[in-house]
């Protein structure tokens, strides 16, 4: 199951599991829209290519909740 990671690693901004702003990488390595554009595209972290990440919403959300562990990693 795709890990639902709450916050761009780069910039630390929320991204809520409904958001359409996240990208994650094959690592679910997670950022929002503007860090992915800024790295075009490219895991800053393992090079992987990032891609929108689906959302999750309603039951299934409720039966399979979002991780809360927060991934930034300040400069």
């Amino acid at each position: 199951m795709l890990e639902m990671r709450p916050d761009c690693e780069a910039c630390g901004v929320d991204l809520h599991p409904n958001s359409l702003g996240a990208h994650i990488c094959s690592f679910e390595c997670t950022f929002c829209e503007e860090c992915a554009l800024a790295h075009a595209n490219l895991c800053p972290n393992c090079g992987g290519e990032l891609l929108p990440r689906p959302t999750r919403t309603g039951e299934m959300l409720m039966q399979y909740p979002a991780s809360t562990t927060r991934h930034h990693k300040p400069k």
